[in-house]
């Protein structure tokens, strides 16, 4: 997991303290409570998109070395074929 990864869940976590603190002063539907429960939507949505980006990034790398191994393999058939003719 990257460092932005776990730095965007510290403030998920700690964003997360705050409203149930506030809830639990000012009630579920205080003005305060409210803004830390749109704050936190924010960051969890924020790391939704870091880990789908991390994964996108990721299956790029993978995709090119899964079509030379498709590749390879029939590139060495035929030279071993050729070899032997």
């Amino acid at each position: 997991m990257s460092e932005n990864c776990k730095e965007i869940l510290l403030q998920i976590q700690e964003k997360r303290e705050k409203m149930i603190e506030s809830a639990m002063k000012h009630g579920y539907t205080s003005k305060d409570t409210i803004k830390c429960s749109q704050e936190l939507d924010q960051l969890i949505y924020k790391y939704q998109l870091t880990i789908h980006h991390l994964e996108k990034m990721e299956e790029e790398v993978r995709f090119p070395f899964r079509k030379l191994i498709h590749v390879l393999p029939n590139t060495l058939i035929e030279t071993e074929f050729e070899m032997i003719t």
